[in-house]
């Protein structure tokens, strides 16, 4: 299985407001009852409308949008006059982001979606902590991806009220994740696993492994080569 690092590794927590800062550690926080937490995800949410508005066709610009709501500063790189050679700059250095998308927060270190990743449309991330999707991970439609958890005890949970805390999620490389799958929080999925569609992934998931279902459940181990099936891509083909 891969290793698994929270996503936390390699972030300073300390540039954090202190709310923030409980959250992304997967402990007790408030959501509603800190302003600096509501205008965060207020800002998020004017980018993530634009983003979801594009209906144009350009990678340039569903890049840009991306960026925006990801909060990634870097410069996009200068225009080509070849469209396709314009569009193929960003496969190395950027996920292919399906709309609409939604989330709550949407940058770094709360998403971390890796260049050659794909979202397909419709996904929800609720990313208290971090999601974490490695390269080449393929991610069908309609999927969710729940980092956050409210107490049990309706008195603690107090409504808007209450303290809310998570874990994060971290997906390996060259994974796919079906359509319409849910993860929650504090699982991993090993590097090359597949979760099939509709399941209910609750535990974490061994590398190259199938699971499926509601719980998901280990199903076979799935070997090089293999298409579908147990049908393997022919040796001369």
């Amino acid at each position: 299985m891969s290793t698994r690092d929270d996503g936390l590794s390699n972030v300073d927590l300390t540039q954090y407001h202190p709310n923030k800062q409980k959250m992304l550690k997967g402990e007790m926080y408030f959501a509603f009852e800190d302003p600096f937490m509501i205008t965060d995800r207020a800002i998020t949410s004017e980018a993530l409308m634009r983003f979801n508005d594009y209906r144009g066709s350009s990678r340039r610009e569903r890049t840009r949008l991306w960026r925006e709501l990801a909060r990634d500063k870097r410069p996009m790189p200068p225009e080509l006059p070849n469209v396709e050679s314009d569009e193929a700059q960003f496969d190395a250095t950027d996920p292919w982001v399906q709309a609409p998308l939604f989330c709550d927060y949407g940058y770094h270190p709360h998403l971390q979606f890796a260049p050659t990743a794909f979202i397909n449309m419709n996904c929800h991330f609720v990313d208290t902590c971090p999601i974490v999707i490695g390269p080449r991970t393929l991610v069908g439609p309609s999927c969710h991806f729940y980092s956050g958890t409210h107490p049990l005890d309706p008195v603690l949970r107090n409504g808007l009220h209450g303290p809310e805390s998570g874990a994060a999620i971290v997906i390996g490389k060259d994974c796919w994740i079906a359509g319409r799958v849910t993860i929650l929080a504090g699982v991993t999925i090993g590097d090359g696993a597949v979760v099939g569609a509709g399941s209910i992934v609750t535990r974490s998931v061994e590398s190259m492994t199938l699971v499926v279902g509601n719980p998901a459940r280990f199903v076979r181990r799935i070997e090089r080569g293999e298409v579908t099936g147990g049908q393997k891509v022919r040796s001369d083909a």
